[in-house]
């Protein structure tokens, strides 16, 4: 008796750590900045990266599962505005990276400010992606009306691991092939990741004009 009633707590955590890392895993904004930054810094600093936007995930999918209705309506109301700092956002990051010197960090363990910073600043962006907002509260509020009232809590668990986890391959992935990339290389990856943080920015805005 006692296996048929827990039985269900593994499969919807299992079934959130699917759904946060198959969120995460199509390569966006925050892929394109933890690659860049795991190869300017290391993995730490492209883990810290992902990280950010795991925290992101988890609150958004906390909102939506525990059906706060009223945050959730505020936060809709307030769509254009996170889309023109989002997008704004990623044109100033793409400026940056493409204005930075290609000096990359020796250190393998970058100092904790440049962590929390890579950390605070995914994890604004993410928070300031009106496709985020929808895509975790349609999700999360579609499993939390099976689910039982001691299940928003695993299911916000769920999608935090599953999207660190995808975090912490990428990051470990992308570090693999770190000593092989040159300052020449180093510097080329960071004019593509600016211009594709450009672009996705400029669609960003565009898209919420349209």
């Amino acid at each position: 008796m006692d296996t048929v009633l827990s039985s269900p707590v593994p499969v919807l955590f299992g079934q959130s750590l699917l759904i946060g890392l198959s969120i995460a895993a199509p390569v966006g904004q925050i892929g394109l900045l933890a690659i860049q930054r795991t190869l300017d810094h290391g993995r730490p600093a492209g883990l810290a990266t992902g990280l950010g936007a795991a925290f992101a995930d988890a609150v958004y999918g906390a909102i939506g599962a525990f059906g706060v209705s009223g945050l959730i309506a505020w936060l809709l109301s307030l769509r254009l505005w996170l889309g023109v700092f989002g997008g704004g956002f990623l044109l100033w990051l793409a400026w940056r990276i493409a204005t930075k010197p290609a000096v990359r960090s020796l250190d393998a363990h970058p100092p904790t400010g440049t962590l929390l910073c890579c950390v605070a600043g995914t994890f604004v962006l993410t928070l300031s992606n009106p496709t985020t907002i929808l895509s975790f509260m349609a999700v999360f509020g579609a499993l939390a009306g099976r689910s039982s009232s001691a299940s928003p809590w695993v299911m916000v668990v769920g999608v935090l691991v599953g999207s660190a986890l995808w975090w912490l391959i990428l990051s470990i992935g992308v570090g693999w092939l770190r000593d092989s990339f040159d300052e020449g290389w180093q510097r080329t990856v960071n004019l593509c990741s600016a211009a594709l943080l450009a672009g996705l920015g400029l669609w960003q805005l565009v898209h919420l004009i349209i």
